[in-house]
């Protein structure tokens, strides 16, 4: 199951960095994770200094 980015993101692209597969990017006005690529290996949960980042 992918993992979503909630609105509590503040942009800072902790995440974007740790995917493995490149599946964040910066949308309209946060980041966000294109359910397709993602491969819910969580290594941008734990990069999320806000906790922003779960599985969907």
């Amino acid at each position: 199951m992918a993992y979503v980015i909630s609105d509590a993101c503040v942009s800072c692209g902790a995440c974007e960095g740790q995917c493995p597969v490149g599946a964040i990017s910066m949308g309209d006005t946060q980041f966000q994770i294109d359910p397709d690529k993602c491969i819910s290996c969580g290594s941008c949960a734990g990069a999320c200094p806000t906790g922003s980042i779960s599985e969907e």
